[in-house]
C-alpha cells in the first residue's frame, strides 16, 4: 500500500495556531509484507543518518499497530519524502498522520478523516497542520473538548503557491520562545480583524483581498527577525505580483500564493534574488491523506 500526505502551511499570517493550507508537494510511504525489518528513506533527508530509521513514524505506528493487530509481522517501509525537513511546512504533521493510517489500513479497519484527525491531536497539539495534512484544501480549525472542529475550502487551480525555502531552519521551540509573554489589546483586535478578513476572504474567493488580510502582528516579524532576509524575499514577492507571503509555520520557509498566471515571473525574481535557497512554484492540495492498495 502507498499512504500520501500533502506539505502544509500553517498561520498565513495572522491565524495563529488557527489556519492552515496543503501544498502540492507531499511525502509517501510504501509498504510492502517482508520476512524481516526493513526501512529505506528517499529525497529529503535521505543524507541524515539520525532519520534512516524514520523514528518517529514507526514509534507512532508501532503504538497504533501493536493496539490492533494480534499478529507479529514484519514490514518493508518506503519513505519518498519531498517535505523539507524543519522549515515550517509540516514535515512532522505528514509523519504523525501517515503513521496512523498506515496501521489502521494495514489491518483493514476503516477509519474516517475525522477520527484520524483527532487521533493526530494527541501528538500533534495545534491544528493548523494536522488539518489541512487530513482534509486538504484551506482550513480554520480550533479544538473544543478535545476534538478539532473545522471548516475547509477547496482551492481553484488558478491559485498556486510560489515556495520559499531557505538553506538554513529555523527550530519551532526556540521561535516560539522569541514571542511575547503578553500582547496589547490592539494588537490582539489587529490579529482578529485580519484573520476574520483573511479566512472571508479564502471563502468568498476575494483573493485581492489576502494581501492585506494575511498582515500579522503576533509572530511573523519576531520569528524572521533570526533570518532577516526573509524580510526582502517577502517584500519582493509581493512587488512582483503575489497575492499574499507570509512566513510557513514558524519557518523559515516563505510561503506565497499567486494566480497562476503571474507564479513564473515571481518564482524568476526571487530566484534571481536569493540563488543560495530553494525556490519553486506547486499547486494546491485538495485531496489531504491518501491511501492506495
Amino acid at each position: 500500500m502507498k499512504i500520501t500526505v500533502p506539505a502544509t502551511s500553517a498561520n498565513l499570517g495572522p491565524g495563529f495556531d488557527t489556519l492552515g493550507i496543503a501544498v502540492g508537494i507531499k511525502n509517501q510511504v510504501i509498504i510492502k509484507p517482508s520476512k524481516f525489518h526493513s526501512v529505506s528513506l528517499r529525497g529529503e533527508g535521505s543524507n541524515n543518518p539520525v532519520l534512516k530509521d524514520n523514528n518517529m513514524f514507526l514509534a507512532i505506528f508501532n503504538d497504533f499497530y501493536n493496539n490492533l493487530s494480534t499478529k507479529k509481522r514484519f514490514f518493508r517501509f518506503e519513505f519518498i519524502n519531498e517535505i523539507p525537513l524543519s522549515r515550517g511546512l509540516g514535515s512532522s504533521s505528514a509523519v504523525i498522520v501517515s503513521a496512523i493510517a498506515s496501521a489502521y489500513a494495514i489491518e483493514g479497519i476503516k477509519l474516517s478523516k475525522e477520527k484520524l484527525l483527532n487521533l493526530a491531536l494527541a501528538y500533534e497539539s495545534h491544528p493548523d497542520n494536522i488539518t489541512p495534512a487530513v482534509m486538504g484544501g484551506f482550513n480554520v480549525a480550533t479544538v473544543q473538548d478535545n476534538e478539532v472542529k473545522y471548516i475547509k475550502k477547496e482551492i481553484p487551480k488558478h491559485l498556486v503557491a510560489v515556495v520559499v525555502v531557505p538553506n538554513r531552519p529555523i527550530s519551532t521551540q526556540l521561535s516560539r520562545k522569541t514571542l511575547p509573554y503578553k500582547y496589547s489589546k490592539d494588537d490582539a483586535i489587529f490579529n482578529l480583524s485580519h484573520g476574520s478578513l483573511l479566512t472571508a476572504a479564502f471563502m468568498t474567493e476575494n483573493w485581492e483581498m489576502l494581501k492585506i488580510a494575511s498582515q500579522d502582528k503576533f509572530h511573523q516579524s519576531y520569528r524572521m527577525k533570526q533570518m532577516p532576509e526573509l524580510f526582502e524575499v517577502q517584500k519582493m514577492a509581493l512587488k512582483s505580483g503575489a497575492l499574499m507571503s507570509t512566513l510557513s509555520g514558524s519557518g523559515s520557509t516563505l510561503f506565497s500564493i499567486a494566480y497562476r498566471n503571474d507564479a513564473k515571473k515571481i518564482e524568476t525574481v526571487l530566484k534571481e534574488k536569493f540563488p543560495h535557497f530553494k525556490v519553486f512554484t506547486t499547486h494546491f492540495d485538495n485531496t489531504g491523506v491518501k491511501i492506495e492498495y
